[in-house]
């Protein structure tokens, strides 16, 4: 039997391909999707690029730029198809942003944003291997963790 996806196309709204095989859930919890939505998630899809990838599809959604910086941290290689009428108006590659404003915490508990009320800020220095740098405190991030 050949392999084929037992899903069917979306009306309106997102698909987030090519997302590394295992991290669908995680882009799923980052994007903070309200519960009314029509949600299709496709883990260890077959891929010729990766051999496995992970599909999410929302309906009746178009992403924020915010949104597709978060999805660029989570996995650098996704792309966005924009559906409107069961036809892909829009497509395009995530692209990890230079700066990174209120999605990521510092992990330095001394940083500023760790005592007082500021919203996280870092510079990337590095897409491969990822490197980002804490705009107050300076500190590399050595982990990563996406915030709704």
């Amino acid at each position: 039997m050949k392999n084929s996806l037992k899903v069917e196309p979306i009306e309106n709204g997102t698909v987030i391909d090519h997302i590394k095989q295992g991290k669908a859930l995680n882009v799923y919890n980052a994007l903070d999707i309200k519960k009314d939505k029509t949600i299709t998630i496709a883990m260890n899809v077959p891929s010729g690029k990766n051999h496995k990838k992970d599909i999410l599809k929302i309906e009746g959604i178009e992403l924020s730029k915010y949104d597709v910086d978060k999805i660029s941290l989570i996995s650098p290689n996704a792309t966005i198809n924009i559906i409107k009428n069961k036809i892909v108006i829009n497509k395009f590659k995530v692209e990890i942003p230079n700066t990174i404003e209120g999605i990521l915490k510092c992990t330095n508990p001394n940083c500023i944003t760790n005592i007082e009320n500021v919203a996280g800020k870092f510079d990337v220095e590095g897409r491969e291997p990822l490197k980002i740098r804490c705009f107050y405190c300076e500190k590399f991030l050595n982990s990563i963790e996406v915030y709704k």
